[in-house]
């Protein structure tokens, strides 16, 4: 027996309250279960209870045994002296307040039904992969697809916090925090957090300022990479060393180092080289990027925005001194997809959060022409019945996995809950 599963049956009422009485034969009436709130303290707080012929107002603590009490040291915290009701599953010993008056206590295993008592153990019986892999598909679809919105917005607050946190560092440039963004994601995993501290360190008023000539942004991103730091015979390589000097010395921008980054295990169009240029190319192309995106929902213009490629000379190179055969080089579409998903719709949702209005009715829209996001998750939840039909329900999945199944949070899942309710 753990806590959280009382906390679920207080919570949720899971019990037989008609008949309730304290281990000292004392009726009680439940008229309001109190705030769970998850805090430091008793587990729900301003309850109120009816004991005996004496209504009580104040805090309820849950353990599996009232013995949990001294266990914990809660009787020399003084924020417990107002606990009018301890519930526990086991009732082992007496709790005195410091006044020597007894805390009621409700031994709840006399009160549960034996059902609800064999879909717990069902739920959280050793699985391969997660707990209720074998029951998903049970779910009600209603019930599913109103937790799936609330774990997409779950997983959206999540990822508007360092949006948040980037636009103080900027005085509050939404042009800068995208530029930010993107270049992390244009990263990827690998390369993500290197990418991110190159575009920190050019300071975003002259990418403002030399957006207009894109070999100028390539010697920038290039050079803050380190990619300029050798000598090569490249004719190429070396304008770009030249320009990217004469702009630190222009704008004062003061060289710092960053770790190298990464072309090990990278397929060649994910090499950073080709990377930065597209990012280059990107803002050559689309200047005050971020006022043409911040509101934007149609899925085609968003596309059409990220139709970019490289500069020639890395059409026919994939690294300085090494040619190659001609490629293009344009963004996939499944690398716009990562971008949409990254940097798109969590800026789009920390810009409306940040005015206070309310767009999750058009992110969902967006995503749901979004093709669903491939990789081992998702595949698992396949497997089990759980299809995930757009970028939106993959992000939902997700977001379940990693968040809930994985840290074992059955009793907070919808998915979970479901599958304790009796028949």
């Amino acid at each position: 027996m753990k806590e959280d599963f009382l906390h679920y049956l207080w919570k949720f009422k899971k019990f037989d309250t008609l008949n309730l009485k304290t281990c000292n034969q004392e009726e009680i009436i439940i008229s309001n279960v109190g705030q769970y709130l998850e805090l430091a303290g008793p587990d729900f707080f301003n309850a109120q209870i009816t004991i005996g012929n004496q209504k009580w107002a104040g805090n309820v603590e849950i353990h599996v045994k009232s013995s949990d009490w001294y266990i914990h040291h809660h009787e020399k915290d003084s924020g417990y002296e107002n606990v009018i009701l301890h519930v526990v599953w086991e009732h082992d010993s007496e709790i005195f307040r410091s006044d020597n008056s007894e805390i009621p206590v409700l031994e709840l295993k006399n009160y549960v039904s034996s059902e609800i008592l064999n879909n717990y153990q069902r739920l959280l019986t050793p699985k391969s992969w997660i707990f209720c892999e074998k029951q998903l598909i049970e779910i009600p679809q209603f019930a599913l697809t109103n937790w799936q919105e609330r774990l997409f917005f779950e997983r959206l607050e999540r990822k508007a916090k360092p949006i948040l946190e980037l636009l103080k560092q900027t005085n509050n440039d939404w042009e800068a925090v995208l530029f930010f963004l993107l270049a992390k994601n244009f990263g990827l995993n690998t390369n993500g957090e290197t990418f991110l501290k190159i575009a920190q360190s050019i300071p975003f008023t002259v990418i403002r300022k030399e957006c207009f000539e894109v070999e100028n942004i390539e010697a920038l991103l290039l050079g803050t990479a380190g990619l300029l730091d050798s000598d090569k015979e490249d004719a190429y390589f070396k304008d770009l060393k030249f320009r990217y000097f004469y702009l630190l010395h222009k704008y004062q921008i003061e060289k710092n180092f960053i770790e190298p980054v990464q072309f090990f295990k990278h397929r060649p169009d994910n090499f950073p080289t080709i990377r930065l240029s597209q990012l280059a190319n990107l803002y050559n192309k689309e200047q005050n990027l971020f006022s043409k995106i911040s509101s934007l929902n149609d899925i085609e213009t968003i596309y059409d925005i990220f139709s970019i490629s490289v500069t020639p000379y890395w059409q026919t190179h994939y690294q300085f001194d090494k040619e190659s055969t001609n490629k293009k080089k344009s963004l996939s579409k499944s690398f716009m997809d990562l971008l949409i998903l990254n940097t798109i719709i969590p800026l789009q949702f920390a810009y409306a959060k940040n005015k206070g209005e309310e767009v999750s009715e058009d992110l969902i829209a967006i995503l749901n022409d979004v093709e669903p996001e491939k990789n081992s998750i998702i595949d698992k939840f396949n497997s089990f019945g759980l299809k995930g039909k757009n970028a939106f329900e993959t992000q939902s999945l997700l977001e379940l996995k990693n968040e809930y199944c994985n840290k074992n949070k059955c009793l907070n899942c919808a998915v979970g809950m479901e599958l304790l309710k009796t028949s």
